[in-house]
């Protein structure tokens, strides 16, 4: 699913650097930078057909849609000002852009993982309380670890009852085939592959927090303020290519499967890790999971997870640092230093038919 940092929050603080340098001015010509993961080859889909295309020629722009290979290099680049927006997680969006100073906005909340990332035992332990005094191996400070402390607040242990191995996704499967690792953290389709193993039991899931890790299609703050057409033409080709590839038809049944090649599977295979994601398929039912009070809480959550894993940066004194903003004019966080938005407004337009 997405990789993370381990010290990419330095990488964009510097960036920061950079990037604030200039306030956004209006222009025409714009970039976004996506990574494969199931709920954002919908962008690959999109670029490829021309209905991005489409519609930055409606509101006489041009959009760029470019695949990065490397999802935190895809973060820090966007953080940087090589894009004007990216694909990324929630969590991400705070502890990379936000926390290196830049101001960012959640222009489309596409998804939630449900079940898409996992806690996997094997061998005779077969509950979340299992896992104390064992060796977790998993991608350090990823959406895994805090799926992983979620999972243990809920069985009532911590991180303290266990000891975290960082692993790189690329060598995870590899490392559960061997006896010395007994449980894993970890997305799909490494999950998939994992849980596929004989004798191993998924003690928690994504699916038992629904809405806590959450992807995104994040735009530059000052950009979209100057650029409102951007938003615009982003959101309207996202809304066209979701009705799309939702619909029981052979349009729909070719757009998933275009996806599913691009993204190095089949159709039976990205239509599983559709299954264990929460696809906000309808502008509405996106605007309803932005204006929910829910989403405040859950963001406090994972602030709270960052802050104590030190993602925040070497000035956060409290999970407050950063100042977070959502619908309705609600707030958390220090809002002298509001760094991350969450506005439904151009996925409400999409909703309205006005775009």
């Amino acid at each position: 699913m997405r990789k993370t940092r381990l010290c990419s929050v330095l990488a964009a603080g510097l960036a920061a650097a950079i990037s604030l340098n200039s306030h956004a001015a209006p222009k025409s010509d714009f970039s976004v930078c996506w990574t494969i993961y199931a709920g954002w080859m919908p962008w690959e889909y999109g670029a490829a057909e021309g209905i991005v295309d489409k519609w930055a020629k409606k509101y006489d722009i041009n959009i760029d849609v470019v695949q990065i290979n490397d999802y935190v290099e895809s973060i820090n680049q966007y953080s940087a000002g090589q894009f004007d927006g990216c694909t990324m997680t929630n969590m991400d969006a705070l502890t990379i852009p936000a926390a290196g100073g830049v101001d960012s906005t959640a222009l489309i909340i596409g998804d939630f993982s449900n079940g898409n990332d996992g806690v996997v035992l094997k061998g005779e332990k077969k509950t979340l309380g299992d896992l104390k005094g064992q060796n977790v191996n998993l991608v350090e400070l990823s959406v895994s670890h805090y799926l992983l402390a979620r999972g243990l607040e809920k069985a009532g242990l911590s991180e303290k009852d266990l000891k975290v191995v960082n692993t790189s996704d690329a060598d995870l499967v590899a490392a559960f085939s061997t006896s010395d690792v007994t449980a894993v953290t970890t997305w799909n389709p490494l999950l998939a592959e994992i849980e596929a193993t004989p004798n191993v039991t998924k003690v928690f899931d994504s699916s038992q927090i629904p809405g806590e890790i959450i992807d995104l299609m994040v735009v530059n703050s000052d950009t979209l303020k100057d650029n409102p057409t951007f938003g615009k033409a982003l959101t309207g080709a996202w809304y066209e290519i979701m009705a799309t590839m939702s619909a029981d038809t052979p349009a729909g049944k070719a757009a998933r499967e275009h996806m599913a090649k691009a993204s190095g599977t089949d159709l039976a295979g990205y239509e599983a890790q559709l299954a264990a994601t929460k696809m906000f398929y309808s502008a509405k039912d996106a605007v309803a999971f932005a204006t929910s009070p829910k989403l405040p809480a859950t963001m406090t959550k994972v602030a709270e997870f960052s802050f104590g894993h030190g993602l925040l940066g070497e000035g956060a004194q409290s999970a407050d640092a950063i100042g977070m903003g959502f619908a309705k004019g609600v707030t958390t966080g220090n809002t002298g230093n509001l760094k991350l938005r969450f506005d439904p407004s151009y996925m409400q337009m999409a909703a309205d038919g006005t775009l």
